[in-house]
């Protein structure tokens, strides 16, 4: 998603699925932890629904100030149910990233604690 967006700017925004049906408006926006960038929303299904969650990174903000989210309709309403206005855990958001399928970024690479000698070094 474009990152220059104020996730402020998103909330009551539609949001449609791929193939264009309307899904509801975002109630809420979650940021990354570590990087502070909008990362998933929370769209409200209906008058009477749930908030579903969906990924912001795959989706596109398009032109006409919608909300694109590229998976099917019936994927997003069956999305885990966490209840909004918490913070969502790691766990929580392992289980998204299951339920649509997205690769997980790699863990950072451990830090180079091979601190040998230097090559024609000597002891003193």
């Amino acid at each position: 998603m474009q990152t220059e967006i104020d996730p402020r700017n998103l909330i009551g925004r539609k949001a449609f699925d791929r193939d264009g049906a309307k899904i509801g408006t975002i109630d809420e926006v979650y940021l990354d932890d570590a990087t502070g960038a909008p990362e998933w929303a929370a769209i409200r299904t209906g008058l009477f629904s749930r908030d579903a969650f969906v990924p912001l990174e795959p989706s596109e903000l398009v032109k006409d100030g919608t909300l694109r989210i590229p998976f099917e309709r019936a994927l997003i309403k069956d999305a885990p149910d966490f209840g909004v206005g918490r913070h969502l855990s790691p766990e929580q958001e392992l289980q998204l990233y299951r339920h649509y399928g997205l690769d997980l970024a790699p863990p950072p690479p451990p830090p180079d604690v091979d601190f040998g000698h230097t090559a024609n070094a000597t002891d003193t």
